[in-house]
Formats: C-alpha cells, structure tokens, sequence
C-alpha cells in the first residue's frame, strides 16, 4: 500500500483520505465584562462591571455578531455629595453584561453588574450572575463619614468601620479563556474624610481602585472592568473599561471577518478573539 497526495492505493482501489478544509464553529466561549462604575465624591466605591462568562454558546455562520466593550464611568472633581458615573454595559451577541454601579447618594445609579459601596445611605445592589453589592457606609458619630467599598465579580464589597475607614473593594473573578489565569471585575475602595489618621479602602483584586481621603482616589484598571475608588471632596476615581473574549478549538475555522480590531491568538488548541473597542465577528 502507498499514500501519496491524501489518496490511498489498496488492491486496485483509490479511495480518498482526509477530512477536506475545516469547518467554522457551532459554539464558542465567552468572557464578557461591562465597564465599572466610577467612585462617588461622597466616598462609596464604584461597582465593578457585570461579568458574565460561559461555554457553550451557539453560534451561527455567515451573520456578524455584534461586539460592544463599555466604557467606565467617568470620575469628576467636586465638593462631597457629587454623585460618579455608572460603567457602560458590554454585549457579545445576545449576551449582556451590565456597567457597574456608582458611588452616589442618589439611589439609583448605586446598582450595577456590581452595585456601588454606600455612599450616606444603602449600598446598590449587584445582579445574580454577574457581580454582588457594595459594602456599607459608616460615620464615627456625625464628624467623620467613610464609604462602603464597591461590590466585585467575586466578593462583595467591604463595609465601612466605625472609626472612619473606608471598606475595600470587593475582589474580582480569575479566567484563563486567554490561557494564562487573569483576574478581573475587581470592586473600588471606599474613601474617607480627612482627619484622625483614618485609612481609605484598598481596591479589589482584579483591577479595582483605591479610595483616598478628600485628594484624588486610583481609577480602575482598563479592560478589567474594575470600580473607581471613591473619595470626600476630590476627585473621583473612574471605572475601568471592559472587555470582550471568546475562544474556541483551533481544529475550527478561522472567523471570516473581524471589525474592531481584535486580538487574535492561537495556542494550546484555542483560537482566541479579545476586543478592546466595539466590533463585531462573522464565522
């Protein structure tokens, strides 16, 4: 017998060997971050982004499907009681993960994928399936007010102490979807008011930023969707941007076209798509 060019000889026969081009996938894996939520000026952590991931999601050739990284919220610079900005919600096709909450007073806007550390008031609420609450506020009896930390992918936020300190950040989740294990969807840390040595909260693990007393409080780390930490009276942290990742077995075809300018890898048998700005894939 004699195997030349993918054709099998046996016995005066020919038969054809081989599997012919492969195919494009019929589901992927997804890790899908929304933009966290900014830190209040009243000191609550902002939430971090919803983070939802998971495998098995259908997909279908020749239509695009829709990619959509949000932005963090934006942090501002102002008197105690300035309300932060929530985080933008990101999409990949039909899955949605929702922005971050923010440190405000106003109810409202204090919920997210994470919801917002408390901020003079209950701490927002994070969605089953993509994050937990904020930590509470706390003041040492009218003088000095602390802010809860926001809640992360992981954990929720730490509360406030009654000396003053602000609660830090609820930690966010670890993925290896890229290969290498990354934590991300940390919460931000509480701020405090200045004065009797007390301490601002520390931002969650996975890109959450830290709280300060009444100067400028550490954004979020882009593209972790991590809160901004918060702060009394100057400028507020801002949420980190969000992220976009699906994988697949690299026995699979290539994507057909990609907008948005995504990082594409392929190593141990994954191909593998990261947007970090809105796009779209078509298999």
């Amino acid at each position: 017998m004699a195997i030349l060019s993918g054709l099998t000889i046996s016995g005066g026969g020919v038969t054809i060997a081989g599997g012919g081009a492969p195919v494009a996938p019929s589901t992927v894996e997804y890790l899908v971050i929304a933009g966290g939520g900014s830190g209040g000026g009243y000191a609550g952590g902002g939430g971090a982004g919803g983070y939802r991931t998971d495998s098995g999601f259908a997909v279908a050739s020749g239509s695009a499907l829709t990619v959509t990284v949000g932005a963090g919220g934006t942090g501002f610079t102002g008197g105690a009681g300035i309300d932060g900005t929530p985080g933008s919600n990101s999409v990949f096709s039909s899955i949605t993960s929702t922005g971050g909450g923010a440190g405000a007073t106003g109810g409202a806007v204090r919920n997210g994928g994470s919801g917002a550390g408390g901020t003079n008031g209950t701490p927002g609420t994070g969605i089953v399936g993509q994050g937990n609450n904020g930590g509470t506020w706390s003041t040492d009896g009218a003088t000095y007010a602390a802010g809860g930390g926001g809640g992360g992918a992981y954990a929720v936020g730490g509360n406030a102490s009654a000396g003053g300190g602000g609660g830090n950040g609820g930690d966010g989740s670890a993925s290896s979807i890229t290969g290498s294990s990354v934590t991300r969807g940390g919460g931000g840390g509480g701020g405090t008011q200045a004065g009797g040595g007390r301490v601002a909260g520390s931002g969650g693990a996975g890109g959450g930023g830290a709280g300060n007393i009444a100067v400028s409080a550490t954004s979020g780390t882009v593209n972790t969707g991590g809160g901004g930490g918060g702060t009394y009276g100057g400028t507020m942290g801002s949420g980190g941007s969000g992220i976009v990742i699906i994988r697949y077995a690299d026995t699979s075809a290539a994507a057909t076209s990609t907008t948005g300018s995504p990082t594409i890898t392929v190593a141990g048998g994954y191909r593998v798509y990261q947007w970090t700005s809105s796009g779209s894939i078509t298999f």
